[in-house]
């Protein structure tokens, strides 16, 4: 079986796939196309799996082709030195993980002089292997006939034989995988505060001693631990359990070797055995566990990060309505932007109402002012300094508007990233002539006519939907967040006459250079009519056509299906549908009567399968459809606006700004967000909190906590009958193990960082880093 082959094979177990399907998928990934292009485009050709098949899929051929190259390498290392042999090569062939293949490696990699190459040079492998083969002989006979030279007596000669075996040992690639089995299921991660860091420190203070299985550890609470080593608050550390995990570790490195008796020999390897384990090889393990646990974290907080930017990418659009969006401030002024239908800048202004001016009459003035003369229907308030004041503001001043008139709708909206957007280069280019202040309320405003196109202009890290986001590997959590913003917006589709070059980009088979290529043609050359005109634009070819094109839309364009999300090599099977309605083609689309009369199976030819013509008759049905849900936002309770207006048992709705491993975030109106813990978001046990909610969901909740004096806020979901008490020794997150109390589930207490006391390492990740 070749490389690719068994690539294919292995990856398509992993996905639940076929390996023909597998092979079709890279096949077509290798000749450019991209994932969203051959999720929707080309589902005969890998059955159907869907984009989070694909996204896999393609992680781990990279993944796997890495592995295959460093196979190679390593071979070819090792038949350089003359030392490969038939149970080697197997060995590398069968190796499964980068791991494994280092493992094995590791006697043939080229090192630094060591004590155990110094003891070889001094002819003392002879010594050990005499040692390894008679262990009823006393060892220090052994060794009396290497003494001289460079040896001064016999425990010299010993020491080094003893050096040579601990080398043998530690490149046993055996010997590290039992050890490092061992190690998963029986360390223990402990964290210690540093003298003297206590107060510097406080926001780590659930980890000054800290003990718990090093397999169960949580990502958040793993990256807390060692963001608190990083900066010096902590000390960290992974090691069998002192009293009986020691010596348990050393006895299977005293396995490998074959100590069973009790003779000289053994005595002395015994001895040897233990000083390896404790010298060499429990320091390779924590760092290998060590790096395991980091990799874990990491790829958790990368995954939470990209589900909580999946789903706001993928909010509800209010729609293309007029709007004004208002930046609040106090001293600096409430900036203020109108954006007509289209997100064009009509007006701005800077209102005062707040201290020091106080302007209050003037500031409502403005804002009525504003209203009537663009036809204001939203009004978008971020949610920063001062946001309840200005929607207080808002409120009465919308009481003031004509009798008949229809007051707009006030929306607080999020403004994360929106100061980043402002100062950035794009934002001036766009706006060369607005002040920084301004852009901010323009991009408020934007968002929510559509937050997909207004977000993909901000660098998703700038978002702040992830937990400890700046502690990960940035080159992995930059793929994974690219990604998602390519599924969304290709989910979505893209106008192509209103699009910026920034959405454009995010495009299958577009990037930045032809996103502003034909931004460039359409300010020239006026909007386009087809999708076709698009093979007009400089450096846009056949290749980049093919892949782009459906998920462009030409609304009251020259061709109907330019609209849809109808693929132009398809627009012949739509046809041959629409001729058998009997009717013309603006009128039949979106008559799902009509539509719904037509047998798939009669229309498949030998171009085009069975999936593609439903997917077709599905679009025919709603042309260009929106995959986002309807518009709706949280109505915050009046009177409400700081945290030391709550109290216990206040019911109020909010919205999900945030969803960590540990819970969820929400924004109930008092600029500091309350966190909803795992075992509080529903009646039942919940393993993962995105089981229940997601980032921009509308929810209702009980406050059960306020701590002023530490600016938290606990939050419930649960109905409060079957709400426990707030238990701030142990962990409510396990699974119910039995029933008391008239029947509710009695859950296990919460630890100390994830309660409604929440511990000081939440506490750094409501910072949302």
């Amino acid at each position: 079986m070749d490389t690719e082959t068994r690539i294919s094979h292995l990856i398509a177990t992993e996905i639940g796939a076929r390996p023909e399907q597998v092979a079709a998928v890279i096949g077509l990934l290798d000749d450019g196309s991209t994932v969203p292009f051959v999720a929707r485009y080309r589902k005969e050709a890998t059955g159907g799996l869907d984009d989070t098949q694909l996204r896999t899929l393609s992680d781990r051929l990279t993944y796997l082709r890495e592995l295959e190259a460093r196979r190679a390498a390593i071979g070819e290392s090792i038949r350089a030195q003359d030392k490969m042999t038939d149970d080697l090569a197997r060995a590398i062939a069968g190796a499964t993980t980068k791991a494994e293949l280092e493992d094995i490696y590791l006697p043939f990699k080229p090192k630094r002089r060591t004590k155990a190459m110094i003891a070889r040079e001094n002819g003392l492998e002879p010594l050990l292997d005499a040692i390894l083969a008679d262990r009823e002989a006393d060892p220090e006979v052994l060794a009396a006939p290497h003494v001289g030279g460079p040896l001064a007596d016999v425990k010299e000669a010993l020491t080094g034989a003893r050096d040579i075996l601990s080398e043998r040992l530690s490149e046993n690639a055996a010997l590290l995988g039992d050890l490092r089995a061992f190690m998963q299921q029986e360390a223990i991660l402990t964290s210690r505060v540093v003298p003297g860091q206590e107060q510097a420190g406080a926001k780590f203070s659930d980890y000054f001693d800290h003990r718990e299985a090093w397999a169960k550890v949580a990502s958040h609470r793993a990256l807390a631990m060692l963001r608190a080593s990083k900066e010096g608050v902590v000390t960290v550390d992974i090691a069998p359990d002192p009293d009986t995990g020691a010596a348990r570790a050393e006895a299977i490195v005293m396995r490998h070797i074959g100590i069973s008796g009790q003779g000289a020999g053994d005595t002395w390897l015994r001895a040897a055995a233990g000083w390896t384990w404790r010298v060499k090889l429990a320091t390779t393990m924590m760092m290998d566990l060590f790096g395991d646990l980091r990799a874990r974290a990491h790829e958790d907080a990368i995954t939470v990060f990209a589900r909580n930017l999946k789903d706001l990418l993928l909010a509800a659009p209010a729609g293309p309505r007029p709007t004004l969006g208002l930046d609040p401030g106090i001293r600096t002024g409430v900036k203020a932007a109108v954006v007509d239908a289209t997100g064009k800048v009509v007006a701005t202004e800077t209102l005062y109402p707040f201290q020091p001016k106080n302007d209050v009459n003037g500031a409502k003035s403005a804002i009525l002012r504003l209203i009537a003369q663009h036809g204001v229907e939203l009004v978008a308030i971020g949610n920063g300094t001062a946001s309840r004041e200005t929607e207080r503001l808002v409120g009465e001043t919308l009481k003031a508007l004509p009798k008949g008139r229809k007051a707009p709708a006030k929306v607080i909206v999020s403004e994360a990233g929106a100061s980043v957007y402002s100062a950035s280069e794009l934002a001036a280019r766009e706006f060369p002539d607005l002040d920084v202040s301004l852009r901010g309320a323009v991009s408020i405003a934007r968002r929510l006519q559509d937050p997909l196109a207004e977000l993909v202009k901000i660098e998703p890290r700038s978002i702040g939907v992830g937990q400890y986001q700046h502690d990960v590997d940035q080159h992995r959590l930059g793929r994974s967040l690219e990604a998602v913003v390519e599924d969304a917006v290709n989910a979505v589709g893209v106008d192509l006459n209103t699009a910026s070059a920034p959405l454009l980009s995010h495009v299958s088979g577009l990037g930045p250079g032809l996103a502003e290529a034909i931004v460039a043609h359409r300010d020239a050359n006026g909007a386009f009519r087809s999708r076709k005109q698009l093979l007009d634009v400089a450096r846009l070819g056949p290749r980049a056509f093919e892949q782009c094109a459906g998920f462009l839309r030409v609304r009251e364009g020259d061709e109907p299906l330019d609209a849809s999300a109808v693929h132009p090599e398809a627009y012949g099977v739509a046809r041959r549908i629409v001729a058998a309605c009997g009717r013309d083609l603006r009128d039949i689309m979106g008559d799902a009567t009509a539509l719904r009369r037509m047998r798939a199976e009669d229309f498949v030819d030998g171009e085009f399968g069975l999936p593609t013509v439903r997917d077709i008759l599905s679009e025919l049905e709603k042309p260009g459809r929106d995959p986002r849900p309807d518009f709706r936002t949280a109505q915050f309770a009046d009177g409400v606006d700081d945290i030391k207006d709550l109290k216990p048992g206040m019911m109020l709705e909010g919205t999900v700004t945030n969803v960590a491993a540990f819970g969820a975030f929400v924004d109930i109106g008092v600029h500091q967000d309350g966190l909803v813990h795992v075992s509080q978001l529903a009646d039942r046990f919940v393993k993962d909190a995105h089981e229940v909610v997601k980032a921009g969901d509308v929810v209702r909740v009980r406050v059960t906590e306020v701590d002023v004096p530490r600016n938290r806020i606990g939050l419930s979901m649960r109905k409060e009958r079957e709400t426990p008490p707030r238990d701030t020794r142990g962990d409510r997150g396990a699974a119910p193990k039995g029933k008391a109390n008239g029947g509710v589930a009695k859950p296990k207490p919460a630890r100390r960082e994830e309660t409604g006391a929440f511990g000081a390492a939440l506490r750094d990740a409501m910072k949302r880093s």
